[in-house]
């Protein structure tokens, strides 16, 4: 394992280093200490910002990186609702900042990409070894049976109640960290009792998965662990039997999810319901009915749609009209982000995202990068069902990673800073430069 505390490196560049840490470890948490970590990341930036060191703002990957939230800027021009598209605009204000912070920021984010990824997965597991402890106290404390902690009291929204956090949203970091501890235990060299730990924090992660219950991560990891990892990681000479063992624990555990009514219930009894027509019967309303609801309003202006921030508001009138009580006293989005972006921004808004995910795509292909693959993997699938880019958690996700794959996979190799104007000086007088990306 590489040293997970720099010491060789500027003290500016350790400050950042140390930034870029905390902010990862906090996704799980209250979205209040993401926006400080930030705030001083962008602080400390500016404050040791030096022409020398500064990349390109300006550039295609960066324009990629920011797409979405230039979309929404443009949405607020013939908006309906112009205060939610401002409050659109915070929400995913991240978006815009994080590239730009990396640009003129001279830490080397390739450098440093496995131990940022190191310490977000390992915190990723205290957080789940945390969430289980809690389950056992209060089974303890209650004097309920063992086999409570799967029931639906301790698992998906249940389970990550503490966190006050999203099941499917704290999921989509579980599986990033998830990937990278069986990216680390193919790729890197590590030591015996080192690849122990890993594989014991990836069986702690995999728990954590299946007790969040979020079907859309279950499949994305499903594809990433039996088909993306073979591909971007094995020669043909190991693929088959990778995917002999990866495809036979894959059964295993569906058919222990099938097992267990709880489980069953959350994958199998939900996804039917959230699949079927509204039912008067149904004290919920059905994804797909509300998606129904969602694309009347998109025939209503198909190209440019409404604006930004007018997605809830127009559909809660859509709610109350059809009888949709729950989802209009609960003020629920559409709970997709193809649709949403069809809502708000219409067809150009859509393509937009579409071909921002693409040339994402291409690039982690051209470049054989597994960890920039899942994670647009992760966001693809999610979109079905959830509105990522509409809530904090989201847009902290999307950015961060985005972000760090993209840059970290760019930079070339970089000499070090030097800590103090004369040394500039020294380096200027010996005309030796300094390689960015």
């Amino acid at each position: 394992m590489k040293k997970l505390f720099p010491v060789t490196d500027s003290v500016a560049n350790k400050v950042s280093y140390y930034h870029i840490m905390l902010l990862l470890l906090s996704l799980p948490f209250d979205r209040f200490y993401s926006h400080l970590i930030l705030i001083s990341l962008a602080l400390h930036t500016l404050i040791q910002l030096k022409k020398q060191y500064i990349k390109p703002v300006f550039t295609f990957n960066n324009l990629i990186l920011q797409s979405v939230f230039f979309v929404t800027v443009a949405g607020t021009l013939y908006t309906v609702n112009k205060t939610q598209a401002f409050n659109e605009w915070a929400r995913q204000i991240v978006i815009l900042l994080l590239p730009i912070i990396f640009c003129l920021n001279p830490i080397s984010l390739k450098k440093y990409r496995d131990n940022f990824l190191t310490v977000f997965a390992l915190g990723c597991t205290a957080s789940i070894i945390y969430l289980y402890t809690q389950v056992l106290l209060t089974i303890g404390y209650y004097h309920f049976p063992i086999s409570a902690m799967l029931s639906p009291a301790f698992t998906n929204h249940n389970f990550s109640a503490p966190f006050d956090i999203h099941a499917t949203f704290f999921s989509m970091q579980i599986a990033i960290a998830l990937v990278y501890l069986l990216y680390a235990l193919i790729k890197q060299s590590l030591s015996f009792n080192i690849k122990i730990f890993y594989i014991f924090c990836c069986a702690i992660l995999a728990a954590g998965i299946i007790q969040l219950s979020s079907k859309s991560v279950f499949i994305s990891l499903l594809f990433i662990i039996n088909i993306a990892i073979p591909y971007f990681l094995l020669s043909e000479k190991f693929r088959v039997k990778y995917i002999s063992v990866a495809a036979s624990l894959s059964v295993l555990v569906i058919a222990g999810i099938f097992s267990i009514d709880t489980f069953k219930d959350h994958y199998v009894y939900d996804l039917k319901k959230d699949l079927s027509k509204a039912s008067d019967n149904e004290l919920t309303d059905p994804r797909l009915a509300r998606w129904g609801l969602a694309m009347k309003l998109v025939a209503q202006s198909p190209v440019i749609g409404h604006g930004s921030g007018s997605e809830i508001q127009l559909l809660k009138e859509r709610y109350f009209e059809n009888k949709f009580y729950r989802s209009y006293l609960h003020g629920l989005n559409a709970h997709n982000q193809y649709i949403s972006f069809l809502i708000k921004t219409g067809i150009w808004g859509l393509m937009i995202y579409l071909a921002t995910l693409f040339f994402a795509f291409r690039l982690a292909i051209s470049r054989k990068d597994l960890l920039l693959f899942s994670f647009l993997t992760i966001v693809v699938i999610v979109s079905f069902s959830e509105n990522v880019l509409d809530v904090d958690k989201g847009t902290f996700f999307y950015a961060i990673f985005f972000s760090l794959f993209v840059f970290a996979g760019f930079e070339t190799s970089k000499v070090n800073p030097p800590d103090n104007d004369a040394d500039i000086i020294e380096l200027q007088a010996t005309k030796k430069d300094f390689v960015t990306s």
